[in-house]
């Protein structure tokens, strides 16, 4: 299998350009909910100039007691599928359109390691949500390879691909 090469600053930097303009022509706004990117989605959103009229805002929820109290997520889900899972990236996708005046969101969840990983989650697992609101959810789960800055990066990439698929389909 082809290892999938590693999002640069520039190649995340284009592609929140892209969506931007995506957001903007269609009068939309995006929130984030963010663990193990620690933020890195508003941040990569928010270097582009001008970002106020299509970015809402973001929560970075590290802790479960961080999921829990700023966007929601259940103690009965995180004690059944854990942090690291679809229930809980639907949660916090959930969670931060409730709180946010924002018509799309994206919610990530994972361990960037380099411990922290399971036999059932190894490091490089990677939950991500979209949702827009009005509209169901869709999950999807990402295995990703390399060093913590290699899976934070691309899962950021993938959070933002998604929200364009979002938007477009």
């Amino acid at each position: 299998m082809d290892r999938i090469e590693v999002p640069t600053d520039g190649s995340l930097r284009a592609c929140v350009v892209n969506l931007s303009e995506l957001l903007r022509a269609r009068g939309e706004m995006l929130a984030t909910a963010e663990s193990c990117t620690g933020g890195w989605i508003a941040k990569a959103c928010t270097d582009v100039a001008g970002s106020s009229a299509w970015f809402d805002g973001g929560a970075v929820t590290y802790s479960n007691a961080a999921k829990r109290a700023v966007l929601g997520v259940a103690q009965r889900t995180l004690d059944r599928y854990g942090a690291v899972s679809r229930a809980t990236a639907l949660e916090m996708a959930a969670g931060v359109l409730e709180r946010f005046g924002a018509s799309v969101a994206v919610a990530v969840t994972g361990i960037a390691g380099p411990a922290g990983g399971t036999p059932d989650k190894p490091v490089g697992t990677v939950w991500i949500a979209w949702q827009r609101r009005g509209i169901d959810a869709r999950t999807e789960v990402f295995h990703f390879d390399g060093d913590r800055d290699a899976v934070r990066r691309h899962t950021v990439a993938a959070a933002l691909a998604g929200v364009r698929k979002s938007l477009t389909t």
